[in-house]
């Protein structure tokens, strides 16, 4: 289950920027609004769906209709080829994938308590086969050509199937018809208390801020890469050809550097791991901005490396800390927000902004079509963007962190 929940994800988010740029010629401006999408869905769908399945429905039936509905979308977003019906058909998409997220670990936690199984222990080597199931999907619609084609969502559609019906065979996880959880814990808005505190109102506005950074080169790294094309000493350069695979570095990256989260957040503390990711974010653009895939090949796969510390170091501290920092009857409401502010707000801005970012530093012909990108200014432009958090960051989250010598 975990591997196709991720799959289903990895056949379209690294690839679909570059199909829907170079193939069907949208402007920044649009792709950055169908993948602001993702936060549009992040705000409410988790928690509504949370309610359904904690009142009313199973919920790895309400999971496998999730997954049918976005299969569905998908075949249709695959026949489509203009901007307004593309943006609708990946809105229902993420309307019905986004929660999936969530429900998976719901239905997955379910049924290994059924078997007594050790959840910390058992649950990690289960959950890595979803970041698995993501890169051998990057990888096959690299290989098959299908990056810049709309074959990528039959792939994605053909797994989401598979997936929805698959969901049916699950332990059946049924509704708890708990009396304590409200509407406002299942969207998260009961932790709001946590915005009294100056610390964690300034961690979660510090989080929705760089919340918008985080899909930027899921959304544009293929597309960026693909421009090479044009030119004939990069052309044929494994860069250029599997530019997908070369993007699948960040995907593995992610996995290793996981592990040592642990370590730097008894080492170092929160403050400081944020830091890290903060200005590990600004390598990632920096290194996209300056490099090539020819010469500067080093310089794009060491981004792709940086991403694994950028992106986990944020998204797995940021959700230990807000863990540590509420109190036990709002955790679970206390991780809904902190999913809102990133995944949501973050994300909806991110997808605009950058768009708007990307188009400002484009050449369009007059009856559409692009003519020119300046790529190297809209990656640096990001990178400022990402060392202007940091440093602020650094200065107003106050935090002593005590360090624990044996680890």
């Amino acid at each position: 289950m975990q591997f196709l929940q991720f799959f289903v994800w990895g056949a379209w988010l690294i690839s679909l920027g570059g199909y829907m740029g170079s193939v069907l010629h949208f402007e920044g401006g649009q792709i950055g609004a169908i993948f602001a999408t993702m936060g549009i869905a992040a705000l409410f769908m988790p928690g509504l769906t949370g309610i359904i399945a904690d009142k009313w429905v199973n919920a790895e039936r309400l999971y496998g209709m999730l997954h049918l509905i976005g299969a569905v979308s998908l075949f249709y977003a695959s026949s489509v080829t203009d901007y307004e019906h593309m943006y609708w058909a990946m809105l229902l998409n993420m309307l019905a994938y986004m929660p999936t997220l969530s429900l998976a670990n719901t239905v997955s936690y379910n049924a290994l308590e059924k078997h007594k199984l050790d959840l910390v222990k058992d649950f990690p080597p289960i959950r890595v086969w979803g970041t698995v199931g993501f890169i051998c999907a990057m990888w096959a619609v690299d290989l098959t050509g299908f990056k810049s084609s709309s074959a990528q969502l039959y792939v994605a559609a053909c797994a989401d199937v598979l997936l929805g019906l698959y969901a049916f065979s699950l332990p059946a996880c049924l509704p708890q018809r708990s009396p304590n959880k409200t509407v406002l814990s299942a969207f998260g808005l009961d932790a709001l208390v946590l915005f009294r505190r100056k610390k964690m109102a300034i961690f979660f506005l510090f989080s929705m801020l760089l919340g918008a950074a985080l899909q930027i080169t899921n959304t544009y790294g293929d597309l960026f890469l693909g421009s090479f094309a044009s030119i004939p000493a990069y052309a044929d350069s494994f860069g250029v050809k599997h530019s997908v695979i070369l993007l699948s570095i960040s995907q593995i990256s992610e996995t290793l550097f996981i592990l040592a989260i642990p370590f730097f957040l008894k080492r170092f503390g929160i403050k400081k791991v944020m830091l890290i990711s903060m200005f590990a974010w600004v390598f990632r653009f920096a290194l996209f901005g300056l490099g090539n895939p020819g010469n500067g090949l080093w310089m794009l796969i060491l981004s792709m490396i940086v991403y694994g510390m950028a992106f986990d170091f944020f998204n797995v501290s940021g959700s230990l800390f807000t863990e540590m920092e509420a109190n036990p009857g709002i955790r679970a409401s206390a991780q809904g927000l902190f999913f809102m502010m990133t995944n949501g707000f973050g994300a909806f801005i991110g997808g605009h902004a950058s768009g708007a970012v990307v188009d400002a530093f484009s050449v369009y012909a007059e009856g559409g079509g692009l003519l020119s990108r300046d790529w190297t200014s809209i990656w640096l432009i990001f990178a400022a963007y990402a060392l202007v958090i940091g440093l602020l960051f650094g200065l107003v989250f106050r935090y002593k962190h005590q360090t624990i010598k044996k680890y």
